[in-house]
């Protein structure tokens, strides 16, 4: 399955009210629609200026992990209805001594797409192997910094040296198996302009996609300036040319042609909420589902989800407005 077709297909499906008429009907016929994010352990190595890992206090209420039970529960309750599985979506991953395992259940439970975001400093060729046998198809790598020095001030604990390694073990690797690698740059007005020099850094036969998102506030986060306006003229001059390098290195361009406005709306993410499902040691989709004992269809019924899904058909954009600006960018395939 490729997921970055059915993003773009996602978007050139204009009309939301055939979106909700096909979400209804995957839900009504018990069939895989949910993007499951799943964080196994509430924990991370590194504290990114970018991220709310560096808010001590909010560090202190993210505790706990799966047991070995609690998981094969998990992957009972809800992998029959993903479509994805990100292992990996607000923490570190590679911190949980399982993980092979999850990306195992989700293959055991026939996910079409399992991936996992890390920022890789814990992996290596080993390790990454281990991952592939089990079936994962995707890791999707967060970097906040072109060149050494800003990539180790913005991903503090980071080690260069770490990260580059593990895009050495990806290069050798795909010559055996069958995966991608998918590069998530986080840009802000002091790491914006280091992104010319991304090929100089990264051999694109190490990668297969690369997304550039704009910084967003996700918390009390160390570093705080959100103001791009200063980016904005040259923002499109920077792009086009990664966008050649990209087409050179036939990489996936994942990026807006300007950078979002704040109120700007985005058609294409009215069904983000219905197709998002979080799942960590404190949450397991909507609150008040009792996932240990109670069905993903028992509690579905109990609160109204397939009519919900039903009468968004017939609500008009305004009504849906709170759903968007959630894909900010546009896929260049090539």
């Amino acid at each position: 399955m490729n997921v970055y077709k059915l993003l773009k297909l996602n978007r050139k499906v204009k009309s939301h009210r055939i979106k909700f008429l096909g979400l209804y009907l995957l839900h009504t016929f018990n069939k895989r629609y949910l993007a499951v994010n799943l964080d196994p352990v509430l924990a991370c190595n590194l504290r990114c200026k970018m991220c709310y890992f560096t808010d001590a206090d909010y560090v202190k209420t993210l505790k706990g992990q799966f047991k070995e039970d609690e998981l094969e529960q998990v992957a009972k309750t809800i992998f029959k209805r993903a479509l994805k599985l990100q292992i990996g979506c607000g923490t570190e991953p590679t911190l949980y001594k399982d993980l092979v395992k999850v990306v195992a259940l989700g293959k055991q439970y026939h996910v079409p797409y399992i991936s996992i975001t890390t920022n890789a400093n814990l992996l290596d060729e080993e390790k990454i192997e281990a991952l592939l046998k089990a079936g994962l198809n995707e890791f999707t790598i967060s970097l906040h910094g072109v060149h050494k020095e800003s990539y180790e001030s913005f991903m503090k604990k980071a080690s260069y040296e770490k990260f580059h390694a593990a895009f050495q073990a990806f290069e050798k690797l795909k010559k055996h198996y069958k995966f991608k690698v998918r590069i998530n740059y986080t840009f802000n007005k002091d790491n914006f302009y280091e992104l010319a020099d991304f090929f100089e850094h990264f051999n694109g036969e190490s990668f297969d996609i690369l997304q550039i998102r704009p910084i967003q506030k996700i918390g009390n986060t160390e570093y705080n300036d959100f103001d791009l306006e200063s980016l904005r003229a040259d923002y499109p001059r920077i792009i086009n040319q990664i966008k050649t390098s990209c087409k050179a290195n036939n990489i996936t361009l994942l990026a807006s042609e300007t950078i979002p406005n704040h109120d700007q709306v985005n058609n294409s993410s009215f069904i983000f909420d219905y197709t998002f499902c979080y799942i960590s040691p404190q949450k397991f989709w909507h609150e008040g589902f009792n996932w240990r004992q109670e069905s993903f269809n028992a509690y579905s019924k109990k609160i109204g989800w397939s009519r919900l899904l039903f009468k968004n058909i017939f609500k008009s954009k305004t009504e849906l407005k709170s759903l968007s600006n959630r894909l900010n960018y546009e896929i260049e395939f090539n």
